[in-house]
């Protein structure tokens, strides 16, 4: 490649760095304060588990206190559904923090 070329793409490289900067620190805190999609969805992901969860364990108290029409096969696959997301959760943790590291890691 000669030097021409290497010098337009490092021209482009650096026009496409200039377009994609915030225009000052008000740009910067306005991105920063608006959730993204990822983060509602990882909310919403959330909120479900724990609804989940705490279903289950009313259901499971409930079944304890003798309430009728609370069956235990009822009790046993809602904390199996409870058990089943978290461990969801929990490996999408570990995965975005393997992830994070990953990138933590990376030379620049």
């Amino acid at each position: 490649m000669s030097d021409m070329a290497i010098n337009q793409v490092l021209a482009q490289i650096r026009a496409i760095s200039a377009q994609s900067r915030p225009a000052g620190a008000d740009a910067t805190a306005a991105t920063a304060a608006a959730p993204s999609a990822f983060a509602n969805l990882l909310k919403t992901s959330l909120d479900e588990v724990n609804r989940s969860a705490q279903s289950a364990s009313a259901m499971a108290d409930a079944f304890q206190r003798g309430t009728p029409g609370v069956e235990l096969p009822q009790v046993m696959i809602e904390m199996q559904k409870a058990s089943v997301s978290f461990r969801a959760v929990a490996e999408v943790r570990n995965r975005l923090v393997a992830a994070y590291q990953d990138i933590m890691n990376m030379q620049i």
